[in-house]
């Protein structure tokens, strides 16, 4: 059961992190505040469904 939470919070970090620099590169770049913050966004919600489908592909190999 704690593995799974200290899990879940370490990948809700690096979507936090990679949502975080998404906006800051944005805004480096240039864009308004809300691209940077659908930009930031994406980021967050592209690395939450890359984890689901890490451990959907993990869970059906090891079943």
């Amino acid at each position: 059961m704690a593995v799974a939470l200290l899990t879940t919070a370490l990948v809700i970090v690096v979507a936090l992190l990679a949502a975080a620099g998404a906006g800051k590169l944005a805004r480096m770049e240039g864009a308004a505040y809300p691209t940077a913050l659908t930009r930031a966004a994406a980021a967050f919600t592209t690395v939450l469904t890359l984890a689901a489908a890490v451990t959907a592909a993990l869970a059906a190999l090891l079943a």
